[in-house]
């Protein structure tokens, strides 16, 4: 990833009318925001569209706000990672605290149209942020993707973009970095196929789930499986596309989410099978499918799943799974997160708990479970915009959601600590004689307050005026008009983090 071209002054003094000030130092982007002119309507690129959300970033302006509903008790900390998409158009891996708060944001670069599946994986021993970025279409209102993952360390520089071997494209659904530094995905491959038998045209274009591995370093494929060769259309409840979608290609399978087993071998997700299975991750051959119309394990009721999501191994051995209990039909009152017992050998699956929402959601479509660090777990409740973390008891201990308009394929909760390599953005407007600071740096985690400093030359800034750290952007009111204000971010040991370019009051 090339840095960002730096800001040159003359692209920093955009003023409107004489009282107008402002400019924007780092992420490569020069803004000004005039007040105290004629009405006081920033000049930003959407002048007609009120004030911006963060005076420091006006390009952040449809950024959603996120609601906490259930302000954090016992949680196991860490920020909130999702993916946003409404029609606001401004779509991209978000990162929030537990107050609600950005922390970092990206938006998606052209041509790709959205992000999915934003979380913290390790990539040689490190942590790394991966999200998936492209367009999604699909048949019935089910999503496809065609794009590529990519890969951003702590400075969210991006270090690697994997996109699938051959011809075809990456899906969204599920990107896992292994102990190896392999990656494993899926890729939907529409091929020609005989589907008369279930009532299709015998020249009729199939939907496969193929699952790849490949060398993250180098690209080369490692492993390759194809569900069109081990799993039978006959196990499928999804309805053939039909009317003006009959050309579409039948997505019988559905593949929505891919990991490892304790034993080193693949788990899989299919929504349109009801069913996951264990997969020999030498042979590729069928260890086992966990419900479905070839369960080949006997359950009780509670532990049974449909139209379900992110099926997972949990650290004690029992597995966890999104279970939707609704698609193309509904067939659970409710979604929930489902944690079952699974004896292998005497091919046994019992109940052990369920997280559920506490207004019973019913998600159709996407959603995730995942277990927390200290043993309780998080919910992203797909298709519905909200995210809640429980205690190991199914209570609910920090909620929150999205905009009503909005939702996230995913919604994740992990510890992060990000430090990006360019300065923080500084806007300014007078008011009353005074100069009022705005400070915010995108993706930093460890600011505790920050500091302006003023004075009438950039290179002696003598007055100096500090604030706790209010947020994604935080306000300082420097007393009267000085020529130049810098703002600096600070740890809570007061140590300088980073700091913006010296940026002029008047123009």
């Amino acid at each position: 990833m090339k840095d960002s071209p730096r800001v040159s002054r003359r692209n920093l003094l955009i003023g409107v009318g004489s009282a107008a000030v402002t400019g924007v130092a780092g992420g490569g982007i020069g803004y000004a925001i005039a007040h105290d002119g004629s009405d006081g309507t920033p000049a930003t690129p959407a002048a007609d569209a009120g004030p911006p959300k963060y005076r420091s970033r006006p390009d952040l302006r449809t950024l959603p706000d996120i609601t906490i509903t259930t302000p954090p008790n016992g949680t196991s900390g860490g920020y909130v990672f999702l993916t946003p998409a409404s029609g606001a158009g401004l779509w991209g891996p978000l990162i929030v605290d537990e107050t609600g708060s950005p922390v970092w944001f990206r938006k998606v670069p052209d041509p790709a149209t959205v992000a999915i599946d934003f979380k913290v994986q390790q990539y040689q021993n490190k942590p790394v942020l991966t999200w998936w970025e492209g367009t999604i279409g699909g048949t019935g209102g089910q999503g496809v993707g065609q794009g590529e993952f990519v890969l951003s360390d702590t400075s969210y520089r991006e270090i690697a973009r994997v996109r699938a071997a051959g011809t075809e494209q990456a899906d969204q659904h599920d990107f896992v970095i292994t102990p190896r530094n392999t990656a494993l995905f899926w890729v939907y491959d529409p091929i020609p196929y005989d589907l008369s038998p279930v009532g299709g045209p015998k020249n009729g274009v199939l939907h496969d789930g193929v699952i790849q591995e490949l060398d993250i370093a180098t690209g080369r494929k490692l492993f390759e499986w194809r569900a069109s060769q081990h799993v039978g259309l006959d196990e499928s409840y999804a309805p053939l596309p039909v009317g003006d979608s009959a050309h579409l290609p039948y997505d019988y399978f559905h593949a929505n989410s891919i990991g490892l087993a304790a034993d080193g071998n693949i788990i899989i997700s299919s929504r349109h099978t009801w069913t996951t299975f264990k997969l020999d991750h030498t042979t590729g051959a069928v260890m086992w499918r966990l419900g479905g119309k070839k369960n080949d394990f006997q359950q009780d009721d509670r532990s049974k799943f449909a139209w379900q999501h992110d099926f997972r191994q949990r650290r004690d051995g029992t597995y966890s799974v999104f279970d939707n209990g609704a698609g193309v039909t509904k067939v659970h009152p409710y979604s929930r997160g489902l944690i079952m017992k699974m004896d292998e050998a005497a091919r046994r699956v019992t109940f052990v708990a369920e997280f559920v929402h506490p207004d019973k959601i019913s998600a159709p479509t996407q959603g995730c479970f995942r277990e927390l660090a200290d043993g309780g777990s998080f919910i992203g409740w797909g298709q519905d915009p909200y995210f809640t973390e429980h205690n190991p008891d199914g209570s609910v201990r920090f909620a929150g959601h999205l905009p009503l308009d909005n939702q996230s394929y995913r919604a994740y909760k992990a510890d992060w600590t990000g430090t990006p390599m360019d300065q923080p953005a500084l806007g300014l407007h007078t008011d009353g004689g005074n100069v009022i600071v705005s400070a915010s740096w995108n993706g930093a985690t460890k600011i505790a307050k920050w500091r302006a400093r003023s004075g009438e030359q950039p290179g002696a800034l003598s007055a100096a005026l500090e604030g706790t750290r209010t947020g994604f952007e935080t306000t300082l009111t420097v007393a009267g008009m000085p020529e130049y204000v810098v703002a600096e971010a600070l740890d809570a040991s007061g140590k300088l983090l980073g700091a913006s370019s010296a940026i002029p009051v008047r123009v």
